[in-house]
């Protein structure tokens, strides 16, 4: 190939590349509103108030973009989808953003035409029995019958732990989370098997919930995270740095509450992420408060936590293995700067 074909090879690659990049995110700002692809209904996650208000943490991400790109939380348009649908509403541009405690895994990142922009939630895959079974591991779930969300990855994991431990099980499969409930409630299965998160949410969902028990083990590691999909590195980014704001907001005490009086401090690391010294926001096509509206409208990652699934939420999650790095968790952001 000749010098100038490769110059022109690499003009419309560059030109390719910056048509992609700005995509979504001017899509969004002309459309005016986030389409972001979310849980039909698990509470602590993504769920319908009694107003038919949509609250949960993979909510408050969505409003934390929204907030980011339009300065308006309420700028977000629920798209409710179940497991099988989410990944194609992705991949087709129905949204913009999937934020729908989905596990981060290899084949999803790298054959599916997505990227996950982060975790904003570790968990684990257990099994939910009644009591009056009096069953106390999941070893002693030979030839159970086990309801099972379709289209998950715990699917797969109940057939690994299963087949390495030498027992049998029917799987009873059905197409959303709510489903599985009513069959474990109906009689259709012995044990319910899914996240740690949902089995919380899905317990309060039981006609009876102190009579239902989590088994303790847990049989997988779950990343849930929002995803994006590939070609868009700048929707990448705002995804991304939406999460790391609201985590590096936590560790620098920074709340909703606070944000506007913390503008007169004299720490470097929050001047920089409230875009009180330098622009860290152009880089995304953001303006340079960009973190600061995420913070005022939304709050930090522990504010959120403990609001949808944490203390002050019926599912009274520990923090544990969500807990920033600095109190023996697993939540660090990168510094802004």
């Amino acid at each position: 190939m000749t010098g100038k074909g490769k110059a022109a090879l690499l003009v419309a690659a560059s030109l390719m590349a910056g048509t992609l990049q700005a995509a979504t995110l001017d899509e969004v700002k002309q459309r005016g509103v986030l389409k972001c692809g979310v849980n039909s209904g698990l509470p602590g996650f993504s769920n319908p108030d009694d107003k038919g208000v949509w609250k949960g943490l993979d909510v408050d991400l969505c409003r934390g973009i929204a907030a980011a790109v339009f300065n308006d939380d309420g700028k977000v348009q629920y798209i409710p989808l179940n497991a099988k649908e989410r990944l194609t509403a992705l991949q087709s541009g129905e949204i913009d953003v999937l934020s729908r405690n989905t596990t981060w895994t290899s084949s999803r990142d790298t054959e599916l035409g997505v990227n996950f922009a982060g975790i904003n939630y570790y968990d684990g895959q257990g099994f939910l029995i009644n009591k009056s079974l009096g069953v106390s591991s999941a070893k002693e779930l030979d030839g159970a019958a086990i309801c099972i969300q379709s289209g998950t990855t715990t699917e797969l994991n109940v057939a690994d732990y299963f087949r390495r431990n030498g027992i049998g099980y029917s799987a009873v499969v059905f197409d959303t989370s709510e489903q599985t409930v009513q069959g474990l409630e109906a009689g259709r299965c012995d044990v319910l098997t899914s996240d740690l998160s949902q089995l919380y949410a899905l317990r309060i969902k039981l006609s009876k919930p102190d009579e239902a028990v989590a088994l303790p083990e847990v049989i997988s590691k779950e990343p849930l995270g929002p995803s994006v999909r590939q070609g868009d590195d700048q929707w990448f980014n705002i995804v991304k740095w939406t999460h790391f704001a609201m985590v590096n907001a936590e560790e620098l005490g920074l709340t909703k509450d606070n944000v506007d009086g913390m503008k007169s401090s004299e720490n470097p690391d929050v001047r920089r992420l409230l875009g009180l010294e330098a622009d860290f926001g152009k880089g995304m096509g953001l303006d340079k408060d960009w973190a600061y509206r995420i913070i005022k409208l939304v709050g930090n990652y522990g504010e959120i936590f403990d609001a949808n699934v944490g203390q002050d939420s019926p599912l009274k999650i520990e923090r544990g293995l969500n807990a920033l790095w600095t109190e023996g968790g697993l939540q660090y952001a990168p510094p802004v700067r």
